[in-house]
């Protein structure tokens, strides 16, 4: 028997050793009268089983199987007939599947709308070898004919390449014969004809070669407009985190809603019509199933007749015998004439099936990668940059589950579906010589996406602090975007957290296993059990009361810190799938964290963070980051990152200030730095001109105390905040007596300056009222401190300050009753020396006396404008509560401490209670 023809004992009860001989023997003449010829592989054969079979059919010896032969489902059935495969047996043409056809056709004409620099890789791929004229005018016919499954590499394929060829150089010639004789056509007209003798001359004994070239010239086509689209769809993202001016943003959040409205849309489109393949091959199995049944009966049935035919050849020959021989001749004719429509049908629906489940995984696999690849891709980039205060809520991650779990589901029912193709192909063998069987492949296929869906959608749902401080709780949570489709909670995975270091993370990713004990930390209750919430079918751990305890840091080179060193959570656990069947470990990292333990390095470890959620590249080796970028991108990310936690976005005037002190631009006349690139030193390395602490410190410290203090102000828009002192001088210097602005103090931390205007008796001039800082805002608010200043009326430009602040006032009521404590609360007033005045000449507040000693302006050792410190009517609370003097740099008298006390001088009587009495 050979190899390729058996049947199985469970279909073969019947059978005695003549009748398997027989069939064998039938079988075997049935293919060797066909002489069947396979290539290796037969992809995209389609054959239909509702066919009938014509007896008188004859094959030509050296007929072969060509990749895409098309069979005509309404036709008389000639065995494994060969339509040529431009056509079917109409003389139509006919595309393997829609879904190719209009990918395919659509190539060339997006590859006409790339940009330059795309267009010219594209005209890189064409030379004298193929010209790329010859690719426009032959677009759809080669993009229909070059299909994936033609193997050039193959010499199989050498007869059908030679068809190919002349095929397309009967369409070039028709085309440059239809052309009009133009002077705008004639070059045109001229390069094809030359393409044509070219390629009979050049390719005539190696078409293979021309096919190999084309089929390369259309793959780097297709190569180089999914970058183009991809990087497009980078670029529309990054386009929407920029500044969005107020009035905008409504038809912004309209047209991004509308877009992922229409994706949404789209894939669930896609998923229904895989659904409804899914189960047109289901019907499909089942059909095929009951075709061997039948198979089998009529088998055995011819069986029996060849039996009664073996008996009666050994009977005398009488005129009954003969008869009834005559009769068992007639019957097993019939009935291998029917098994012979068996085996067809049987084969003709194995191939399509194969080739139905092949196309609904590529298919699948399409899909897949667009949700895993783009979609949640995407959506972890949205999670990273909420890090920096984006708001994370473009794409759903309900939607997405929603898509891996449906995803999940049709893996799993395709990969069981190629299993019992399997289980049939084995329960009855009908193997033509060279056939080679795709289903295995196809298992493997389906087995990896379904190992990369599951390890893809295990993701961390809620990220750990991204600036961890040991001996301090923190929380996060890890998700399974599968585990309801595939049951993984009915043995509840366990998830074990642990702390890497940026080279273990790189290790990690190379040999996509962790060391075992391989930590750099110790983490307590870092272990938890996945559970299923039937509500939200969500398969999740929470990690409410971790802790980092230990941590182990690398060596430092040059000027790097421990707030430069960058971490990340490393989160593991083991699935299982199929009651066991599949087994899978997956790990997941978390967003890079740095390790701090004082709050005084804070600063710099956001500056850390900061950096790498802006500037991250997808794919890149844990944790790289650029080290400079263009400033329109730092701009674009301080502004997020100041927008959500100020409530109010930068304006371009602000990043303007940003830009000039970033770069320490000075007085320069620059006005745009967009394309100039800052880097990471003069981010947070190198401090700024004439200051001790850098530019990320100063932005820090502001938005830190605009956050904390000023919020409702700035939201408001009363704070102008990024203003030069001499800017600021200008502004305010041509307003009314009174007009007052607030700006961020270039020398102090944190500070906020008030700047007015107005005439302490020496003329008008502008005067800086010393920084404020937290400190101050939490002794007295900022609103109540305006309050107190009451020659300042009009806040710039002419807004009157009641209007503005009056909402932050606190009112003071001189009947305030004791606290429970019994303690009567005393109130501090914030008061300038020596502006006691209104701007008509009332007084404020009685006048206090100057301290002698007073503070040394942080805006400079040389001032052009009047510098003043507040005071409270309490000097002892003033100096205690409010300033820290330094006396040391006071030009004192001398004394010498060895000097006799001379007290003559003192009248003690002006000491003495007026009641005191001498006795």
């Amino acid at each position: 028997m050979p190899p390729w023809l058996t049947i199985s004992p469970a279909m073969d009860k019947q059978s005695t050793s003549s009748a398997l001989d027989l069939y064998c023997q039938f079988a075997q003449d049935f293919f060797s009268d066909l002489n069947i010829q396979c290539p290796n592989s037969t992809p995209n054969t389609q054959c239909y089983p509702n066919t009938q079979l014509a007896s008188d059919t004859q094959w030509a010896p050296d007929t072969q199987w060509a990749p895409d032969t098309q069979w005509a489902p309404d036709t008389q059935f000639q065995p494994f007939q060969y339509f040529p495969p431009d056509t079917n047996a109409g003389g139509s043409s006919k595309r393997s599947t829609v879904s190719e056809e209009a990918a395919a056709m659509s190539l060339w004409a997006k590859a006409q709308h790339l940009g330059e620099e795309a267009l010219q890789q594209v005209r890189a791929a064409y030379g004298d070898h193929f010209p790329i004229e010859v690719r426009h005018f032959l677009a759809g016919w080669l993009e229909e004919k070059m299909w994936p499954d033609f193997d050039p590499e193959n010499p199989s394929y050498e007869h059908y390449a030679a068809e190919l060829v002349q095929a397309m150089i009967n369409e070039l010639e028709n085309k440059a014969s239809t052309m009009a004789n133009t002077d705008e056509l004639f070059l045109v007209k001229m390069k094809l004809n030359d393409s044509i003798t070219m390629f009979k001359t050049r390719y005539a004994n190696n078409n293979l070669a021309l096919v190999r070239i084309i089929k390369h010239c259309l793959s780097s086509d297709l190569k180089i407009v999914q970058q183009y689209e991809s990087a497009s769809a980078s670029r529309m993202m990054e386009h929407q985190q920029q500044i969005i001016q107020p009035q905008q943003q409504p038809q912004m959040m309209h047209n991004l809603g509308s877009a992922l409205e229409a994706t949404n849309a789209e894939i669930t489109t896609q998923i229904e019509y895989l659904r409804s393949r899914t189960q047109k091959t289901a019907e499909d199995c089942r059909h095929i199933e009951q075709q061997q049944e039948s198979f089998a009966i009529k088998y055995h049935e011819c069986t029996k007749v060849n039996a009664q035919l073996q008996h009666l050849a050994t009977q005398p020959r009488t005129p009954i015998n003969l008869a009834a021989e005559a009769k068992w001749k007639q019957q097993k004719e019939l009935l291998e004439n029917m098994l012979s429509q068996f085996v067809a049908s049987v084969l003709q629906m194995r191939l399509q099936l194969s080739d139905q489940l092949k196309e609904t995984i590529s298919l699948l696999n399409a899909l897949q990668m667009r949700v895993l690849d783009e979609e949640l891709i995407h959506w972890k980039r949205e999670q990273q940059l909420a890090g920096n205060g984006a708001s994370h809520v473009q794409t759903n991650l309900d939607s997405i589950q929603d898509w891996c779990d449906a995803l999940a589901e049709l893996v799993w029912t395709n990969r069981q579906q190629v299993k019992e193709a399997e289980r049939l192909a084995a329960k009855l063998a009908l193997e033509p010589p060279g056939f080679v069987n795709i289903l295995p492949n196809l298992l493997n296929q389906a087995t990896q996406m379904l190992s990369s869906l599951v390890t893809s959608t295990f993701i961390i749902e809620k990220q750990p602090p991204q600036v961890m401080k040991t001996n301090t709780r923190f929380s996060s949570t890890v998700r399974l975007l599968v585990g309801g489709k595939l049951n993984v909670h009915m043995n509840p995975p366990q998830v074990k957290v642990s702390i890497i270091s940026e080279s273990q993370a790189n290790s990690l990713l190379k040999n996509d296993k962790n060391v075992k004990g391989d930590s750099s930390g110790e983490i307590l209750n870092n272990t938890g059990s996945m559970e299923y919430h039937q509500a939200t079918r969500q398969l999740s751990v929470s990690f409410r009361n971790m802790q980092l305890k230990k941590i182990k840091r690398a060596e430092k080179k040059g000027t790097e810190s421990v707030m430069d060193e960058k971490f990340a959570l490393l989160f593991q656990s083991q699935f299982n799938v199929g009651g066991g069947e599949l087994v899978f470990q997956v790990w997941t990292l978390s967003l890079p964290v740095v390790v701090i333990v004082h709050g005084n390095q804070e600063p710099h470890a956001w500056a850390t963070v900061t950096w790498d959620n802006a500037f991250a590249e997808a794919g890149r080796p844990p944790f790289t980051v650029p080290e400079k970028v263009p400033w329109h991108a730092v701009a674009e990310a301080l502004n997020m990152k100041f927008k959500s936690s100020t409530g109010r976005a930068l304006t371009e005037d602000n990043l303007r200030f940003l830009g000039e002190k970033a770069f320490r631009a000075g007085n320069s006349n620059i006005q745009d730095y967009s394309s100039m690139l800052l880097t990471w030193a003069q981010f947070c390395k190198e401090p700024l001109q004439e200051r001790n602490f850098t530019f990320w410190e100063w932005f820090y410290s502001v938005m830190k105390v605009t956050r904390e203090h000023l919020r409702g102000p700035w939201t408001d828009g009363s704070i102008l905040g990024f203003v030069r002192k001499k800017q600021a001088e200008e502004m305010i210097s041509s307003c009314p007596l009174g007009t007052f602005l607030l700006r961020f103090s270039d020398s102090e931390l944190g500070g906020v300056v008030i700047a007015w205007y107005g005439n302490q008796g020496n003329g008008p001039a502008v005067s800086m009222l010393h920084p404020f800082t937290s400190k101050d805002f939490s002794i007295r608010s900022l609103g109540d401190r305006l309050s107190d200043l009451q020659y300042l009326t009009t806040l710039y430009p002419d807004t009157p300050k009641d209007n503005a602040f009056s909402k932050y006032y606190n009112p003071f009521r001189d009947n305030q009753p004791p606290q429970k404590n019994g303690y009567v609360m005393p109130v501090l007033v914030t008061h300038v020396p020596g502006w006691d005045r209104l701007p008509n000449g009332m007084p404020s507040y009685p006048s206090t006396p100057q301290n002698m000693f007073q503070p040394q302006s942080p805006e400079g050792s040389v001032r052009d404008t009047p510098s003043v410190v507040s005071g409270v009517e309490n000097p002892a609370s003033y100096l205690s509560a409010e300033y820290e003097y330094d006396y040391m740099g006071q030009d004192l008298p001398a004394m010498d401490e060895n000097a006799p006390i001379d007290l003559n001088s003192f009248n003690f009587s002006d000491f003495m209670p007026q009641n005191y009495k001498q006795e």
